[in-house]
């Protein structure tokens, strides 16, 4: 039995072809396919093996081109065995050298999935550590797309936080007047535009919501008292405060208009 195998992985495990079991165990890809075919309700995919197809396929092919491929011959479907589904194989085949070459399979070469991986340099094997050194130049790659779209992310949502910060630091309720303000509009025009929106109505002298934002947590209604000339307790008119959820109601609204607060004008 040849003693270099080749080292595949995918999905972050060491997997075999249906080639370097076959050697392994002795036997023949056709005899493992057909095993394979009679018995395929007890194999799951994506825990017994992969069937690559596709573009995954051809990405495959070009990653790991001395993989038994023929030249110019035509393949639809490449599958994949894990450690399970070379257990799976070996049930199967059911014979003294699958179970044999199985057991040296999970000591010599499924087992390293579990040990911590080693810096390229520190790796003897120079087949090894050009392979560790490539995996290397993928992370950094990846990593360095990560950093760069989160940077980006970061840039888009920036206008957002500026105002959110602004919103989160003031824990107190707060009148339409100062949250028009945030605009530069009066408490007139945010109260208007709040209700052609069908988010508030005005009953008597005081604006409430409608039905559909009422249980939100958006708004806080206060009556306040005064005492007047004769000493006696008098209730003034109902006057509705905006909690800071609700101003951020009204943030996202008016921005879904491309309207928005001075502090966001200024940054831009």
């Amino acid at each position: 039995m040849n003693d270099n195998l080749q080292v595949i992985e995918t999905n972050n495990q060491r997997v075999l072809t249906t080639a370097q079991i076959a050697e392994r165990y002795e036997t023949t890809e056709r005899r493992i396919s057909e095993n394979f075919n009679r018995n395929k309700e007890r194999y799951t995919e994506g825990k017994h093996y992969y069937c690559l197809t596709g573009d995954v396929l051809r990405e495959f092919k070009n990653d790991y081109a001395n993989c038994g491929f023929v030249p110019g011959a035509k393949v639809n479907a490449f599958y994949l065995w894990t450690e399970k589904g070379a257990l799976m194989l070996a049930k199967s085949l059911n014979t003294d050298k699958a179970w044999e070459a199985y057991e040296v399979l999970v000591d010599t070469y499924f087992s390293v999935h579990g040990l911590p991986q080693r810096d390229s340099y520190m790796i003897e094997d120079p087949v090894l550590r050009a392979q560790r050194w490539i995996e290397e130049q993928k992370e950094k790659q990846q990593l360095l797309t990560t950093v760069a779209v989160q940077n980006q992310q970061i840039a888009e949502l920036q206008p957002k936080a500026s105002y959110y910060d602004v919103v989160l630091n003031c824990k107190d309720l707060i009148s339409i007047g100062k949250i028009a303000k945030d605009y530069g509009w009066s408490a007139q025009k945010l109260n208007e535009y709040l209700h052609q929106h069908g988010v508030q109505y005005k009953q008597g002298k005081t604006w409430l919501l409608y039905q559909k934002y009422a249980g939100m947590g958006y708004t806080s209604t206060k009556t306040h008292t005064y005492h007047g000339d004769d000493g006696t307790e008098h209730a003034a008119d109902p006057h509705t405060y905006w909690t800071q959820k609700g101003r951020l109601f009204i943030y996202d609204l008016l921005k879904s208009d491309d309207i928005y607060p001075l502090i966001e004008r200024d940054a831009a």
